[in-house]
């Protein structure tokens, strides 16, 4: 998934993709973010003509390693019936509909991406399978575009590293978040002489600088749930200022 988005080019999209109207202004953070950290990163995924069924194919496959431990992933958010999760980077849904079971009826997802295709992909999902409680949202490059703390917790799965902003993205996901709010991150290990030359390339940083990022835009780390092979699992509260 990527979060680079032409807000004035897809704010049409946006309305007719989301049905919740919960879209709000991205929340201020530090001025010396005016650059993608990562420019590029996210060109794939605005394509118009982005055909979602071969991201099922390669996101929801055996083999990959989030896949394969998906449900343990999901029970280590830790949710409860009635809650309200924003899966941000949600792309084909591998999470969404699992958390959407979490909560039950009474709970809300907010699948949450940049790609109308994607997000048009989900929609269908949740229609076709009678999840009620999923609503799709049109992402920004700079926001998840959330109500103020309309979220018990946020949850991101190997999407972090395509924020482009970092900084006003991590600002707007708090401000989402309830008083006691908590973020579940998923990322790619990125270890020098031991990962994969495209993982090096192609994921800014490793785990220290994501989280210590994390910390920054006011979060406490609070664990670690779950361990795998190839990707770390940490958990953040929102700190109280």
């Amino acid at each position: 998934m990527s979060f680079r988005c032409a807000v004035s080019c897809l704010a049409l999209a946006s309305l007719l993709l989301s049905g919740t109207g919960c879209q709000t202004t991205p929340s201020p953070a530090s001025d010396s973010e005016t650059q993608s950290v990562k420019p590029g990163i996210n060109d794939e995924f605005l394509k118009p003509d982005l055909n979602p069924r071969n991201w099922v194919e390669r996101f929801e496959k055996e083999g990959r390693e989030v896949f394969d431990h998906r449900r343990e992933i999901v029970a280590a958010v830790g949710l409860r019936p009635g809650q309200r999760l924003a899966d941000v980077g949600a792309g084909t849904g591998l999470f969404t509909f699992l958390f959407a079971d979490a909560v039950g009826t009474k709970g809300r997802v907010y699948a949450v991406d940049i790609s109308p295709p994607l997000l048009a992909h989900l929609k269908g999902r949740a229609a076709e399978g009678g999840y009620p409680q999923v609503a799709t949202v049109l992402g920004a490059d700079k926001s998840a575009r959330l109500e103020r703390g309309s979220v018990d917790r946020v949850f991101i799965c190997d999407t972090y590293h395509h924020f482009e902003f970092p900084q006003h993205m991590l600002a707007s996901i708090r401000e989402a978040l309830t008083r006691d709010g908590e973020l579940l991150l998923v990322e790619f290990k990125r270890i020098p002489g031991v990962s994969s030359d495209w993982m090096l390339t192609h994921v800014r940083a490793g785990q220290e600088v994501f989280e210590q990022e994390i910390v920054a835009a006011g979060f406490e780390k609070v664990g670690e749930p779950l361990k795998l092979k190839d990707n770390y699992v940490s958990r953040f509260r929102k700190a109280r200022r």
